[in-house]
C-alpha cells in the first residue's frame, strides 16, 4: 500500500488512497471539487521510499473535497481571583473533509488510486390505477 506524506495548513499528514480526514479549512474551496496537494515531502510503499529535499517536484496528491465545517465549542475562562474579574469566550475552528483519491509519483505515474465508490440505486414499485367508467 503506499502513502504520502503532504504538507497543508502549517502541518504535515501521511495518506493513504481512499483515507478521509479532516484538515485546515481551504480558502475559497466548494464542496465535490477536486483538489490537487502539490506540496509532497515523501512518497513509498512497504519496499522503497523517495524523501524530498524539502519537497518533491512534480509528485501531487488528488483529492476531493467533502464538505467544510466547524468542530466542537472550546470554551475559553480566564479568571483573576479577589478582582471581581472573568471572561468567558468559545471558539469553533473550521475544518475541510476531503477524501484522497490518487497519489502520484514525480514522472506523473499513479502510485495508488482509490476504488470508486458506487452508490446502489433504490427501486420502488409504483402501480397506477386506472378508472373505469
Amino acid at each position: 500500500m503506499s502513502y504520502a506524506i503532504i504538507q497543508t495548513g502549517g502541518k504535515q499528514y501521511k495518506v493513504k488512497s481512499g483515507e478521509i480526514l479532516k484538515i485546515e479549512k481551504l480558502i475559497d474551496s466548494k464542496p465535490e471539487t477536486k483538489i490537487e496537494f502539490n506540496e509532497i515531502l515523501a512518497y513509498g510503499d512497504d519496499k522503497t521510499i523517495e524523501i524530498g529535499s524539502p519537497k518533491i517536484d512534480g509528485a501531487k496528491v488528488e483529492a476531493e473535497l467533502i464538505k467544510n465545517g466547524k468542530k466542537r465549542t472550546i470554551l475559553i475562562f480566564k479568571k483573576r481571583r479577589r478582582h471581581n474579574s472573568r471572561r468567558k469566550n468559545g471558539h469553533r475552528q473550521e475544518y475541510s473533509m476531503i477524501r484522497i483519491n490518487k497519489i502520484f509519483s514525480k514522472d506523473g505515474k499513479v502510485l495508488s488510486e482509490a476504488e470508486k465508490k458506487v452508490t446502489p440505486v433504490k427501486k420502488t414499485k409504483v402501480t397506477i390505477k386506472e378508472d373505469k367508467k
